[in-house]
């Protein structure tokens, strides 16, 4: 019976830790996901010789590989009857990223302008390894917060917790 106490007790004292690791996943899963796109255009870029860009869309809270081969594309019409946001790169690829809802975009900068509430915003990996400048903060109902930036002299990701 002590022992059975004893294992009670250990488990009622982890219940909070597994329930916080099991809710920090959107978060987790959003830093994962960004970071991966990020990775991709930018090898793209390099492999191919050719600019690559990821586009961003905001309100949507998505990005993707532009074209998922690199190639340039336009941003969503505003025209009606036209069509609007490119379709989704296929699952998995590891070409495109979906937010959770339970994750906001609280700042998304591109070369120093907010595009937070904005429709459109492309970000470019260079061939030589370059980029443009890029800065997400992410913010989940669980209050944490992430930042994932760009160092533009090699394009390489990088990701922070932000104290609050």
């Amino acid at each position: 019976m002590v022992v059975v106490g004893i294992m009670a007790i250990v488990m009622t004292m982890s219940v909070p830790l597994v329930y916080k690791v099991r809710n920090r996943e959107a978060m987790n899963k959003a830093v994962r996901d960004v970071t991966e796109v990020c990775s991709q255009a930018r090898a793209q870029a390099i492999l191919q010789g050719k600019t690559t860009e990821l586009l961003f869309y905001p309100k949507d809270k998505r990005c993707q590989v532009g074209g998922y081969a690199g190639e340039k594309a336009p941003p969503p019409s505003e025209e009606p009857g036209e069509p609007g946001l490119p379709p989704p790169p296929p699952a998995n690829s590891g070409l495109g990223a979906t937010i959770s809802d339970t994750v906001a975009i609280e700042m998304l900068d591109v070369n120093l302008t907010e595009y937070k509430d904005k429709d459109f915003a492309r970000v470019r990996f260079f061939p030589n390894g370059t980029c443009d400048e890029f800065t997400l903060v992410l913010h989940s109902d669980k209050g944490e917060w992430y930042k994932i930036w760009l160092e533009i002299t090699t394009s390489l990701v990088n990701v922070g917790a932000v104290d609050q």
